[in-house]
Order: structure tokens, then C-alpha cells, then sequence
């Protein structure tokens, strides 16, 4: 029933827009069904990005105030700047949230898109909101645990907030922008940045404090390449073969794995003369990547194979279809 009525509302949305834009040109049936599934696609994502920046905004402030804030602890990025000027000034910690990171954002807008930016101020705002009015209990006082579960759970909050098109840290837009700038990648910068907030965390704490501190970040920055990357790693395999058509047929029927197929050409033959054959290129995960090589060798043990690690992925047969 819901479903039903969605469907109408987003068709007469389709509509209504079309006959906006185009006021002198009749709206054929086609043209409103296509840019209705757009707006359910549309839709759906909004949703997604949605339950994932409330997730994040929620864990990272359990990781701030079940443990970092009442034990005065500091992490990496903009979320370390603000736990600073926080114990600095005895101002609360939702202001600087919102402070520190309004430049950054703004950077944001300039670089990437307006979209970006809006989503990224509304997750800001929610988490300082999180933060200032909803008591989370205290877990626990051993600086170990602190150090390790509170950059779990932020690190955790900033990579779901980052899944949904946002961030609520903006040190990551910033260090993107430098990079861009000088010759250093985004993981020298965010390293270089975060060198300086722990120095001054060292000098206002102490020696200790700041050192619990690279712990709680490392354990932050570890949970987001989980989270944004996927615990599973994938690679991406490139094959090159005079027995191209059975390894193809294997990969297929064996190992259930979908491939694309290149026609290429060798580019050192015999006497100067190329041979034309297919390069076949298909993703597994880490674990399956041995037996892939196994029967690879079993049909060619002189096939050249590529293998780059790949982020994530979507669609295929990867995740359908196991190994027999």
C-alpha cells in the first residue's frame, strides 16, 4: 500500500516537474517514467545516506562522551582541535564542533559540490546536538580501553558519516586541498596535521595524554578504512593467455565468477609479429585468490597475471555465487 503510493506521488512529482520545465511541449507517458525511476533512485539513496549519517553521528558521540570527554582524552582532525579548545576554555564541545569545522566545509563546497557541503553542516549539527544533550554513560576509566574503543566508535561514526556522502571531520577535506597543492599524498598531510594537534596536545596535557591520543587516533583511522573500504578485500585480476578460452570457461563454470573480455594484442612475438588474444579481467576476494591461481596454473602455468588490490565493488556475481 505504502509502496503504492509512493509510486503515485513520485509519478505525479515527475510530472508536475516536466510540465515546469517544459510548459510549451506535450509530456509523453516515456518521459515521466523515466524521470520517475530516477526520483525513486534518487529517493532510495537519500534514504541510505540518511541511516548512515545517523548512524555515524550517534557513534561518534558515544565514542566522545562515553569515553574521551569525561577522561579529558584527544584524538586526531577537527573532532582534536575542538576536545582541546574544549578542556583549554571549559566551553562546550558541541560549539567547537561546529566551529572548527564551518571552514572546512566551506573549503568543501568550493572543491567538491553544494550537496556535499549541506549534508556534511546538517551531520555537524546533529552530532553537536548529540553531544550536548544526550547523556551517554561513562564506560570506563582505564586509559587502554578509552584510548582504543573511543577511536573505535568515532572512528566508526566518521567513516558511516563519510558512506553517506558526508563528513564530521572536515580535516579530511582540508588535507585533500593541500595535497592538491604541494607534492605530498592525503595520508602525508592528515599525518602532518595531525603531528601538530598532538604536539600541542603533549604540551597542554602531557606527554602521556598525547601519546594515548595517536592511539586513539590509529584505532579511529584503522575503523574508517574498515568501514568505508569494506572488511573484505577484493582484487581485481588481469589475465594474459594463450589459453584464454579455457581459462574463461573455468572461471565461468568452476569458480562461478563473472569476467570481462579485452581484445588485445601481444605486443612481443616471434620474428617481430604480434598475436592477437583475449585478456580476460575478473575481482575475487583475497581468500579465493589462490585457488584462482591453482587452476589458472593447472590450465596455463605460463599465463601472465596482474593483480591490483580494488577498493570496493558492486553488482557481478561476486557476492552471489560461491566457490563450488
Amino acid at each position: 500500500m505504502k509502496s503504492s503510493i509512493i509510486s503515485r506521488l513520485l509519478g505525479f512529482v515527475a510530472k508536475k516537474k516536466l510540465e515546469t520545465s517544459n510548459p510549451s511541449s506535450h509530456v509523453s507517458k516515456k518521459q515521466v517514467v523515466i524521470l520517475k525511476r530516477n526520483l525513486r533512485v534518487e529517493l532510495e539513496h537519500a534514504i541510505k545516506e540518511s541511516v548512515f549519517i545517523i548512524i555515524g553521528v550517534f557513534s561518534a558521540g558515544f565514542g566522545l562522551k562515553g569515553f574521551l570527554l569525561p577522561n579529558r582524552f584527544i584524538d586526531g582532525g577537527a573532532t582534536g582541535i575542538s576536545l582541546l579548545l574544549e578542556i583549554v576554555t571549559e566551553i562546550p564541545l558541541s560549539y567547537f564542533l561546529i566551529l572548527v569545522n564551518i571552514p572546512f566545509i566551506i573549503l568543501g563546497a568550493k572543491m567538491l559540490n553544494i550537496r556535499f557541503a549541506v549534508k556534511s553542516i546538517v551531520a555537524i549539527m546533529l552530532l553537536a546536538f548529540v553531544v550536548h544533550y544526550i547523556d551517554y554513560p561513562t564506560v570506563t576509566d582505564d586509559k587502554l580501553l578509552i584510548a582504543v574503543f573511543g577511536g573505535f566508535f568515532l572512528g566508526l561514526g566518521i567513516g558511516m558519516a563519510m558512506r553517506g556522502g558526508s563528513v564530521i571531520d572536515g580535516t579530511e577535506v582540508l588535507a585533500i586541498f593541500l595535497s592538491r597543492k604541494l607534492s605530498l599524498t592525503i595520508g602525508d598531510v592528515l599525518l602532518l596535521i595531525n603531528l601538530i594537534i598532538f604536539s600541542f596536545g603533549i604540551y597542554i596535557l602531557s606527554i602521556e595524554t598525547g601519546l594515548y591520543a595517536m592511539l586513539t587516533y590509529l584505532a579511529a583511522a584503522r575503523t574508517v578504512d574498515f568501514v568505508v573500504d569494506g572488511v573484505e578485500e577484493y582484487v581485481g585480476v588481469t589475465i594474459i593467455s594463450a589459453h584464454h578460452e579455457e581459462i574463461k570457461i573455468m572461471l565461468i563454470d568452476k569458480l562461478r565468477r563473472a569476467c570481462t573480455i579485452y581484445e588485445g594484442k601481444g605486443g612481443y612475438g616471434k620474428n617481430g609479429v604480434s598475436t592477437k588474444r583475449d585478456i580476460i579481467y575478473t575481482v575475487t576476494t583475497r581468500l579465493e585468490l589462490a585457488k584462482l591461481e591453482t587452476e589458472i596454473d593447472k590450465i596455463d602455468s605460463e599465463a601472465f597475471i596482474i593483480k591490483g588490490i580494488v577498493k570496493d565493488i558492486k553488482g557481478g556475481m561476486i557476492k552471489k555465487r560461491p566457490l563450488k
